[in-house]
């Protein structure tokens, strides 16, 4: 628990977007983190991306939308999306209630991994950039 958000170690970040990423065999999964659904409050939809379909990294996969905010769910890498969570289509609170779980947002296969991950935040390194991110911006998950 860093500043009351559930930020899992084993899991990269794309910190300053409140996205994670789980590397799973030859595919990588995709969400909000913890820190992103407490800023967003209760997801009421969202906009998933087509299976399919190529995505550059730091284009969006998904357009989530809260009373407070509407916005893009960036990958973190370049890939190919096989899968997008369908679920969140009738249960966007999914994102709220199970973020690295149901919650999850897309699957791509990544381009190059190697390569697009490097800048990503993982381990006990990753969790130290993301808590001194959040005390640069004053940002805890107090509810």
């Amino acid at each position: 628990m860093v500043k009351n958000c559930n930020l899992p170690e084993d899991l990269h970040y794309l910190v300053e977007r409140h996205v994670w990423v789980r590397q799973e065999g030859d595919l990588v999964t995709i969400g909000m983190t913890d820190v992103a659904q407490n800023l967003a409050k209760t997801i009421i939809s969202v906009t998933l991306k087509k299976a399919g379909k190529e995505v550059r990294k730091g284009r969006n996969v998904a357009t989530v939308e809260s009373g407070k905010w509407v916005g893009p769910v960036p990958a973190p890498v370049s890939g190919e999306i096989v899968e997008v969570n369908e679920a969140l289509t009738s249960s966007p609170s999914l994102i709220n209630s199970d973020p690295y779980g149901a919650g999850w947002v897309a699957k791509l296969r990544p381009g190059d991994w190697a390569a697009d991950s490097a800048d990503l935040a993982t381990g006990a390194a990753g969790i130290e950039a993301y808590h001194r991110f959040l005390d640069a911006e004053g940002i805890s998950c107090d509810g």
